[in-house]
């Protein structure tokens, strides 16, 4: 299962991450996201946890408890796009 962490601190890092969900079973990756071009962190996360019980433990967990100094926010990834996002509001022509 692939989980989404928001609100991380710029300073949190992929092995602080990691090490967060450890302690709640079997983690594949954790990475942070970074700006391309700076590349600072983007103030969130996935992480991918192969058993999907130990990950929704993990999520409920994990969700709202305070790292770095911010409050986390966790939850299930939605695959990309699926917010239908984009667009501009008007039809062109």
């Amino acid at each position: 299962m692939k989980i989404y962490v928001g609100n991380l601190n710029y300073d949190t890092n992929d092995e602080t991450l990691l090490t967060l969900f450890k302690g709640h079973g079997e983690v594949e990756s954790a990475k942070v996201i970074t700006d391309k071009y700076s590349g600072r962190s983007r103030g969130f996360g996935f992480v991918e946890m192969p058993d999907s019980s130990e990950a929704q433990k993990a999520i409920e967990a994990i969700n709202g408890q305070e790292v770095d100094g911010r409050t986390l926010k966790v939850n299930e990834a939605r695959p990309k796009g699926s917010d239908g996002g984009g667009g501009g509001g008007r039809d062109r022509w």
